[in-house]
């Protein structure tokens, strides 16, 4: 299928994060619960698993904007771009030409953040159903990084010229971080 203009719609959007990260989510789940690092009930929250990969999968997708249209692919719905582009070209955001096609980009850049954090409160459910302090920290520090992400691309024309991440030393502090609370318990 060619994605060198994003995915037709939200739904398919959200079909395609299922697909390269959803089922990433839903595979852990099952891991941490067969391992009884987690409850067995884990292992049923299908739901909640598949919203954790999307919301990395999403957060990726709206960073890397220009590398991916660069590259010739994209998965930005055009239900929401095409909104916002007079050009009816996603790469119109890239270069705008005018006040109002930058204005129109940080729009578009906007609605697709907020799309992605709506699924925040189905991650905050997910993390506080964990038990075990590692799989909590390998859980919640990329939904952390994937929060930050957001925070630093809403808004941020830099997106539509670059790659907008943190640096090294904000990631190594945020992985370094301990719990005083101890290891997996059941």
């Amino acid at each position: 299928k060619d994605l060198g203009q994003g995915t037709a719609d939200v739904a398919q959007y959200n079909r395609y994060c299922h697909f390269v990260a959803g089922l990433v989510g839903e595979g852990l789940s099952r891991l941490f619960a067969s391992s009884e690092l987690e409850r067995s009930a884990l292992a049923g929250e299908l739901h909640l698993s598949d919203q954790m990969g999307l919301f990395l999968q999403k957060t990726n997708i709206i960073r890397d904007y220009l590398e991916d249209y660069v590259d010739g692919r994209a998965f930005w719905p055009q239900s929401i771009w095409k909104k916002y582009s007079a050009g009816g070209d996603l790469g119109y955001f890239a270069n705008p030409a005018t006040e109002e096609a930058k204005k129109a980009g940080l729009c578009c850049l906007n609605d697709l953040v907020t799309d992605a954090l709506e699924l925040a409160p189905d991650c905050l459910a997910y993390l506080s159903k964990l038990r075990c302090a590692e799989v909590f920290r390998f859980c919640a520090i990329p939904q952390v990084m994937a929060i930050a992400t957001l925070d630093r691309c809403y808004h941020n024309a830099d997106v539509f010229t670059g790659v907008v991440k943190y640096g090294r030393a904000c990631r190594a502090s945020s992985s370094t971080t301990q719990s005083t609370c101890g290891g997996c318990t059941g």
